[in-house]
């Protein structure tokens, strides 16, 4: 899969790699390493919303309530709201949803030996998948309960492109009912200047984080990238309303990827788009609540109006 989607970006044009492929073992830490760069909010603001809109959450959805969490990675801000609900539910049951058996085990470990009285059921699956298999047990085991709030996080939707995300909504809402809700990061539009330094740290991290997609290239699939030819680029597309990540060719030359049985020729100046961030408003929010069968019960934003908790509920 992975060399047939580098042999498809490679040949396209402009060229274009998934950025799914960012997250290898190295990428993970670089990932992890950017959100502790000052110029980077929207990890630490996100966080800092869950302390805020916590009670209220809990306040909504009862005393009983499964918590389900697409792309839950280490649960490091989720515990925040782990810890609230624990206070105002008589029962709490998490459902963290992941591509990474082994993150979910460390997870799910972790929890256990931190939170007791919490119920942890791992679900190692895409996201639509690891839903459906969610509701079904939420559904059928009567130790579960059968309310559930779902958590996306970290503005992973701003990385799909606006039909893509229209249709990722549409097919989980198929998997809620009445009676649940859809907790979602969006990153808010704002000053151009901080969203592009928010890309381009001084440390140069999210550099190396895009450059190691050409590293990833060559140690699993025979690549011969030469990351010095090639330069991190990313900018605000203001038509489009999003962050685009490119790595520029820096001078004209061919690179052969031996699983691809190919060599590719790049231009000086062409690039290659790994990533993009879109950035939302609320009006924007509303409108893609309405398309997909939801309405929008609750936004929560913080003080500077930066990032956005928007908290969905089926129409």
């Amino acid at each position: 899969m992975f060399a047939q989607d580098v042999l498809e970006g490679l040949n396209e044009a402009p060229k274009s790699l998934k950025p799914k492929y960012f997250y290898d073992a190295a990428g993970s830490e670089l990932f992890e390493e950017i959100t502790r760069q000052p110029e980077y909010y929207p990890t630490r603001t996100e966080a800092a919303l869950l302390r805020q809109c916590a009670p209220a959450l809990g306040e909504l959805m009862g005393n009983n309530v499964s918590l389900v969490e697409l792309g839950s990675g280490s649960s490091a801000k989720t515990a925040i709201l782990l810890e609230s609900l624990l206070e105002s539910s008589d029962e709490l049951h998490y459902l963290p949803i992941d591509i990474s058996k082994t993150m979910l085990t460390e997870t799910a470990e972790g929890l256990d030996a931190r939170y007791p009285e919490l119920g942890v059921t791992p679900i190692a699956s895409q996201y639509e998948p690891g839903l459906k298999r969610a509701s079904t047990l939420v559904a059928e085991d009567e130790k579960v309960p059968d309310r559930m709030l779902v958590l996306f996080l970290g503005s992973s939707i701003g990385n799909m492109s606006p039909d893509e995300a229209i249709q990722f909504l549409k097919g989980l809402r198929e998997h809620l009912e009445p009676k649940d809700a859809f907790l979602i990061g969006f990153d808010l539009q704002k000053d151009v200047g901080i969203l592009t330094a928010a890309y381009n740290d001084r440390a140069g991290v999210t550099a190396q984080f895009n450059l190691n997609l050409l590293t990833r290239i060559n140690s699993e699939l025979g690549g011969e990238f030469d990351l010095d030819r090639f330069s991190h680029r990313a900018y605000y597309n203001d038509e489009l309303g999003r962050i685009e990540m490119h790595l520029r060719a820096n001078d004209a030359h061919d690179v052969a990827v031996q699983a691809c049985n190919t060599a590719f020729p790049f231009e000086a100046g062409e690039t290659i788009h790994t990533e993009c961030s879109h950035k939302y408003t609320r009006g924007l929010i509303a409108d893609m609540a309405t398309q997909t069968g939801f309405r929008v019960r609750e936004v929560f934003t913080d003080e500077k109006d930066w990032f956005a908790l928007a908290l969905l509920t089926p129409a």
